[in-house]
């Protein structure tokens, strides 16, 4: 009986120290703590990782994988997407950040699947992450810019990531760190390479704009919208019988065919298409010569404005390409070369059909300081800056340029039907550069000025 007891005991004892011995020493590992910047769809554990980036359409980039080159750049996915929206843990606010700041508000990029890091200081990390863009000549670039192939002076851009050597840990877990080397990765960037009109390009391209967004010094126009809905922000606004202007266009290799499109009594016929551009041509009612000369002209058709137009671009085998649109508000006709007193010029415009004399703000922003409300958002001085809907002489610039149109061998001031109360004289504008002025005189000191009417 003893020994059979003493027996139990030691087997006892012993298979007690067995266990104590297996739940010490079986270790159970998990996994190591992460970065990540999209809620842990991608979890950073090494530089290699670290330094990737993600594009919307689900493509990423590492060290590793990215083949990108000045010679063959990665395409953005979608038109309109600026370099905040390549996924990286550097955010959108800042070009460096220290992986201490990762971790903490407002980021809180971090994660770990066993919950280890909860709890004050439960989570560390060193080291700093950076983040430069250039252009292909060098100049630095903003994260917001949204990058364009109307601009071949800037693609490719360069996007580079670095980082100093540092580590993610937590005060629990096995394991409990992730480590990274220094490293560097440079990823090659280009815009989308949809087909996309990128300018209206006039014949006269010079002059200060407005803003940047709107004119392009020595290249036109920049489109504002391309929804049919919202055409109407785009040049032109105001149109006259042979003004043209020539679209320019980006990635398309071959010539288009472009079909007329009439509205309300105007055309809008498309001519000399390249792979790189095409010509617009403004035609509808005009007035003849003899009209010109004539104290009591014919009438002449007036438009049915406004009218939206929509240009199509098509390739060889029928399918759109590129699209660009725009809404006429207003449609001058111009008498020619005569110069004439106001009175003669206003009953002209009301013989002609029903066509009236233009206000100051029909013609140009300028800015006008009596007598007369000029084209807003109007010039901070006395003449015109480039912009859509800013006048007729604001979009079109020097309109006697344009050979073909009754504006080409007239050039000067122009009457308007604003009263100038101040210096009891209507007011006029000159069409070079928009600047509203007094009637020149004649040698007989009547002042007289060129003759333009619009409708409606």
């Amino acid at each position: 009986m003893v020994l059979v007891l003493t027996v139990v005991i030691l087997q006892s004892i012993s298979f007690s120290n067995y266990a104590l011995t297996t739940k010490t020493t079986n270790i159970i590992y998990g996994s190591a703590p992460y970065l990540t910047f999209d809620g842990g769809r991608t979890r950073v554990t090494n530089t290699e990782a670290l330094l990737g980036i993600s594009l919307s359409d689900g493509r990423t980039f590492t060290p590793t994988t990215n083949n990108s080159s000045s010679t063959n750049p990665i395409e953005l996915p979608v038109v309109g997407q600026s370099f905040n929206d390549i996924g990286m843990l550097i955010p959108t606010d800042t070009n460096s950040i220290a992986l201490s700041s990762l971790i903490g508000t407002p980021y809180n990029y971090w994660g770990d699947d066993d919950g280890d890091g909860q709890g004050v200081n439960g989570v560390t990390a060193t080291g700093s992450l950076y983040l430069s863009i250039a252009d292909k000549i060098g100049r630095t670039v903003a994260r917001n810019e949204v990058p364009t192939i109307c601009d071949n002076n800037k693609a490719p851009y360069k996007l580079t990531l670095s980082n100093s050597e540092g580590r993610l840990t937590t005060r629990y877990g096995v394991p409990n760190e992730s480590r990274f080397g220094a490293g560097r990765a440079i990823y090659y960037i280009k815009p989308n390479q949809t087909p996309t009109v990128c300018y209206a390009r006039l014949q006269v391209d010079w002059g200060r704009g407005l803003s940047n967004a709107v004119w392009k010094y020595y290249w036109g126009f920049l489109p504002q919208s391309f929804t049919p809905s919202s055409y109407g922000l785009n040049f032109p606004t105001t149109g006259s019988n042979n003004l043209y202007f020539d679209l320019i266009i980006a990635g398309t290799n071959q010539a288009l065919s472009w079909a007329p499109v009439s509205h309300g009594g105007i055309t809008a016929t498309m001519t000399d298409s390249t792979s790189t551009s095409v010509r617009v041509t403004l035609t509808g009612p005009v007035a003849t010569r003899s009209q010109w000369e004539s104290e009591n002209p014919d009438r002449i058709a007036r438009p049915s404005l406004p009218q939206t137009f929509e240009l199509v671009g098509r390739d060889s085998s029928g399918n759109a390409v590129v699209k660009y649109g725009f809404e006429l508000k207003l449609w001058f006709v111009s008498r020619g070369v005569s110069y004439n007193t106001y009175s003669s010029t206003e009953s002209w415009c009301n013989k002609i059909g029903g066509y009236r004399m233009p206000k100051v703000r029909d013609l140009t922003n300028a800015n006008c300081r009596g007598g007369c409300q000029s084209a807003t958002p109007s010039s901070p001085d006395n003449e015109y800056r480039r912009h859509i809907g800013g006048g007729f002489f604001t979009e079109w610039g020097p309109v006697h340029h344009y050979t073909g149109s009754s504006f080409h061998i007239n050039g000067g001031s122009y009457w308007t039907g604003e009263y100038d109360y101040m210096h009891s004289v209507f007011n006029a504008v000159d069409s070079s550069d928009g600047a509203i002025v007094r009637a020149p005189l004649d040698h007989n000191g009547v002042p007289k000025c060129g003759g333009v009417c619009v409708y409606p």
